[in-house]
């Protein structure tokens, strides 16, 4: 093994401005005209808090809602300099005892007959395998997805995205047809009440799978609670139902778990919420915290009987990268050695969701709660019989407010986001909630009649 300690850095320190200098020069960022934005360094953080340009802020974001078990947590820490130290790299043609182990801990948390995993680098590549195996396994080509969704920028997974960040990357690849998930509160089918909500959802679904022919169609992904797209809880019964429709027809039931996996909800997948079993489950996100790049799909036995005797015809040179994999080994081993599942349950029942529906009737700008675990969305209006967004400027100054007191917020569309560390204590979300408010109290002011 190497010994890390006493190998010479090679890594040069940099102070704030010549970070800021050399990424504006070099980095190509994400979603973004370059010219309009300054990202801020980060330059340290641990457990929920983060040091962004020389200040200390709580964050409730995780990042992009994966470092569920905190920042530089010591033993995962740890386990990867250990991992370094051993073997860095391999390839996927050949076997690993962190690759074999990673898979093993994941299948076991995994519900019962999905005992199978295929690794990627993230999220989107999860999701394009996920839709290619579908379609090899069924022999058929098309692919269902709901409007309000996000399941990757790759240009398979841009496709599959309902929301207009896709608008960009078009056309995509062939065969993806969009369709109307749940959201009572902006409801398409005109309902008054979760069941009725559900139930139309359902109709809509069934009359696009007929319409697009039963036949032809591989697979329906969804996100199992949607994610950037506002945080949206699916009725009771209506996972159920797709799953029926799904059996029905002979479709493959995939569930984009990449945000909600791994203890956000307060279960290893959001989907036993609901005691529903997908064909394929994407994960990526919170299977490590983002420590490393890491992703993958899991497969029921029958989907995984199709590549036992024919090719799987894909792969990655990273796949099942020893690095990623001893990181996740070790994450699932923290977050049962810790409880960590259990308290985001607790944590969200007790703590989160009590508070953030009495900031609801404190506040008229909040126009509905929505979430579980520590996955919640508090939907922000100016006129709340109307159900007005707040504008994309007006979350600017909201955002602005919960920063001035300390706390990093998540903003998509008219939404702030609650998603901290999983590992966040009552103590330290009591401490960002007294930063929302500020941010609330700035939303306030923008509510007709203030």
């Amino acid at each position: 093994m190497v010994d890390v300690a006493t190998a010479p850095s090679l890594l040069p320190t940099l102070d704030n401005a010549r970070t800021r200098e050399l990424d504006k020069k070099h980095v190509l960022h994400s979603w973004s005209a370059q010219n309009a934005i300054n990202p801020p360094p980060v330059t340290e953080a641990s457990g929920v808090r983060m040091t962004v340009d020389g200040t200390s802020y709580i964050d409730f974001t995780s990042q992009l809602v994966n470092v569920n078990i905190g920042y530089q947590h010591p033993k995962l820490v740890a386990a990867i300099q250990e991992q370094a130290g051993r073997l860095m790299t391999v390839s996927p043609a050949m076997a690993n005892d962190m690759r074999s182990e990673a898979a093993r801990v994941i299948a076991e948390v995994a519900p019962d007959g999905m005992n199978m995993v295929f690794f990627t680098n993230g999220g989107a590549e999860a999701n394009e395998n996920a839709i290619r195996m579908a379609r090899l396994h069924t022999g058929r080509h098309k692919v269902l997805a709901a409007y309000r969704s996000y399941h990757g920028a790759t240009h398979g997974a841009i496709t599959l995205t309902g929301e207009p960040r896709r608008f960009g990357s078009e056309p995509g690849i062939p065969g993806v047809v969009h369709f109307f998930g749940p959201y009572l509160y902006r409801s398409p089918f005109h309902a008054t009440t979760e069941a009725e909500e559900g139930d139309r959802a359902l109709q809509h679904l069934r009359e696009v799978m007929v319409a697009e022919g039963t036949d032809k169609i591989a697979a329906i992904i969804l996100e199992t609670i949607v994610g950037t797209n506002g945080i949206l809880m699916p009725p009771d019964g209506y996972l159920r139902g797709v799953r029926e429709l799904c059996d029905e027809f002979g479709i493959l039931l995939i569930a984009d778990e990449v945000m909600a996996g791994f203890a956000r909800t307060g279960e290893w997948f959001a989907i036993n919420h609901w005691d529903v079993v997908p064909d394929l489950i994407s994960f990526a996100k919170g299977v490590n915290s983002g420590y490393v790049p890491l992703g993958g799909v899991i497969l029921s036995d029958a989907v995984a009987g199709s590549f036992m005797d024919t090719a799987y015809p894909g792969g990655l040179t990273y796949s099942g990268h020893p690095l990623a994999c001893a990181s996740a080994v070790a994450s699932v081993s923290i977050m049962k050695e810790e409880g960590i599942v259990e308290h985001a349950r607790d944590l969200g029942e007790r703590v989160i969701g009590p508070k953030l529906r009495e900031l609801a009737q404190a506040h008229r700008s909040v126009g509905e709660v929505r979430g579980i675990g520590v996955f919640w969305a508090l939907e922000l209006v100016t006129d709340p019989d109307a159900r007005t967004p707040l504008t994309a400027d007006q979350m600017n100054q909201v955002a602005a407010a919960c920063k001035g007191a300390g706390m990093w917020p998540f903003i998509a569309g008219n939404r702030v986001h609650i998603v901290p560390p999983c590992v966040i204590t009552e103590e330290e979300f009591a401490e960002g909630v007294r930063a929302l408010e500020d941010g609330l109290a700035v939303a306030d002011g923008f509510v007709a009649g203030s």
